[in-house]
């Protein structure tokens, strides 16, 4: 049963692996959770045949029904803050393209309302996305700007509060501070 079921799988692409679990990968975060679960971390953007067996190795499913059974339990607010950052660091990882250490804003902002929603309040996540839509200088993010927002926001809920002589984040945050500083 295993060997068929990984074999039908070999030839097909993450948005087919949505079609056969029934929901959007471009749209439903739970594919990433899955992707995530199942130890996805060799290449960016692709699920090797061996991360695939070892995934469902590891989560005990060997038929499609199976895995589509896992699809409720891929909440991510199921996920402890601590299970939620390694997560967060694997969407970032996971969606780079070959060797490149950063993701284009266009992709961050989407990456951001699918990954932060009912985790970060919406007001922020979409704020800190016009942000960067209009920000010029920021057209690519590292890992450590995404680390450091969703650190940012469980760190300093309100900005009055920030002192951006005594922070220690990347520019990119002091920056998006001024921002929402101009734009009140």
């Amino acid at each position: 049963m295993v060997c068929s079921f990984v074999c039908s799988f070999q030839n097909t692409g993450i948005f087919t692996l949505g079609e056969k679990l029934g929901i959007d990968a471009t749209e439903d975060i739970r594919i990433l959770v899955l992707l995530w679960k199942m130890g996805c971390r060799e290449k960016p953007s692709q699920l090797q045949k061996q991360e695939w067996m070892s995934g469902c190795a590891q989560l005990q499913v060997d038929t499609w029904d199976k895995v589509r059974g896992l699809i409720p339990s891929l909440d991510t607010g199921f996920l402890e803050q601590s299970e939620f950052k390694d997560f967060y660091k694997f969407c970032f990882q996971f969606n780079r393209q070959g060797t490149h250490r950063t993701l284009d804003k266009e992709l961050v902002t989407a990456l951001l309302k699918l990954v932060l929603k009912d985790r970060i309040d919406p007001d922020r996540v979409n704020t800190f996305c016009e942000f960067l839509e209009g920000a010029e200088q920021h057209t690519h993010i590292t890992l450590d700007q995404w680390s450091s927002f969703l650190d940012f926001c469980y760190e300093c809920e309100d900005l009055s509060t920030y002192d951006e002589s005594t922070s220690a984040w990347p520019v990119v945050i002091d920056e998006y501070v001024e921002f929402m500083e101009k734009k009140k």
